[in-house]
């Protein structure tokens, strides 16, 4: 049956009720599997560069506004976070077979370590694409104990 149905991206348009069966059995477990369904492990791919003055990264977030995009530093953890409101805006009549538009929250956290801060790290949203630079800051040297000789 399948075979005579469209096909996106290697999957089945029509096949909603093996989808919810598949998708709500296995999702237990792991929530963000459940918000985000079977393409949750393709979600926020992120590539890192090391260059000689810091880090820079490129976090795949399309079909997101900058609004919807929060970055967050605390203990040392830079996080990104998503969220994503669906509004059913669709006006059109009918009744919807399938719909492929999720809504939900998603983040990821990266150790920038702890003497780095929100004035040091830049950011830029550009064509769906995160960009971050983070430079690369040394723990401040801590004092060297030094022994007194007492004379006598």
């Amino acid at each position: 049956m399948s075979t005579f149905l469209p096909a996106v991206f290697g999957e089945n348009m029509m096949d909603v009720f093996n989808d919810f069966d598949r998708d709500f059995f296995r999702g237990f477990g792991r929530p963000e599997h459940m918000l985000y369904g079977k393409n949750a492990s393709r979600m926020m791919k992120t590539d890192v560069k090391e260059t000689d003055e810091g880090y820079e990264l490129d976090v795949d977030l399309p079909g997101f506004r900058k609004e919807e995009i929060r970055l967050d530093l605390a203990n040392g953890y830079l996080t990104i976070s998503t969220e994503k409101n669906l509004e059913n805006k669709d006006e059109r009549k009918g009744r919807v077979l399938r719909q492929e538009r999720w809504s939900g929250t998603m983040s990821r956290s990266f150790y920038v370590g702890e003497h780095v801060t929100e004035e040091d790290i830049k950011a830029r949203y550009e064509n769906g694409v995160l960009s971050l630079k983070i430079p690369k800051k040394e723990a401040p040297k801590v004092p060297e104990k030094k022994t007194i000789l007492i004379e006598g």
